[in-house]
């Protein structure tokens, strides 16, 4: 069974990378910016280099919002991805206006103590187990490249955490909703077994249930 994925097209920068990611572990994706093939998702991913702000006005204007709202509350498995943690919150300190608001809380900006973007490798250590890390070790090692950092208001939505500075969220899970500031498709084999985990464990054993 090849399930109905849906890369969100909003003008985002890596979303074909993610695509081909998908395309390479058996699961080939639509990439879309249509509402109504988003609202007939059986998941959706939404990726995503830049600013909340841009985000969100692209979203805007491709009539995004709403459906993904909508896909959200019925209960469709969503993967943001850097970006797309990011605008899965209710503000961001980027921009003044509104994100999504799927997930309660904000994004900060990281701490100049360290260097700023940052960007490379570093280690997530896993804070419970959830179904998007099945086999994947805690203090494994992802690609990131960020400025900002989620901050849910609940702390027990966090299932992973990274150091650089502060201690933040690189990881989070909300029902059918998870997202991680690093970048998998960037991240190797381990990068490719979370959206592998992410279809097979989160959308096709949901769609049985």
């Amino acid at each position: 069974m090849t399930p109905d994925i849906v890369v969100v097209d909003y003008g985002a920068g890596n979303l074909r990378s993610v695509a081909k990611t998908l395309e390479r572990i058996g699961f080939p994706a639509k990439v879309s910016s249509s509402p109504k093939v988003v609202l007939g998702a059986q998941g959706v991913i939404i990726p995503g280099v830049g600013s909340s702000g841009s985000a969100m006005a692209a979203l805007e204007q491709h009539g995004l919002i709403d459906p993904l709202r909508e896909i959200a509350s019925r209960g469709t498995p969503i993967f943001g991805v850097c970006l797309g943690l990011a605008i899965l919150l209710e503000n961001s300190e980027e921009d003044p206006g509104k994100c999504l608001g799927i997930v309660p809380g904000k994004v900060k900006l990281l701490p100049k103590d360290e260097k700023v973007p940052h960007m490379g490798w570093n280690q997530v250590r896993l804070m419970k187990k959830h179904p998007l890390f099945q086999n994947v070790p805690s203090n494994s090692y992802f690609y990131f490249v960020h400025s900002y950092y989620a901050q849910p208001d609940v702390s027990s939505q966090i299932i992973g955490e990274t150091d650089h500075s502060i201690t933040f969220c690189s990881a989070l899970a909300m029902g059918n909703v998870v997202a991680t500031q690093f970048h998998p498709e960037k991240s190797g084999r381990l990068g490719q077994r979370l959206y592998e985990n992410f279809v097979q464990l989160m959308v096709l054993e949901g769609a049985r249930e």
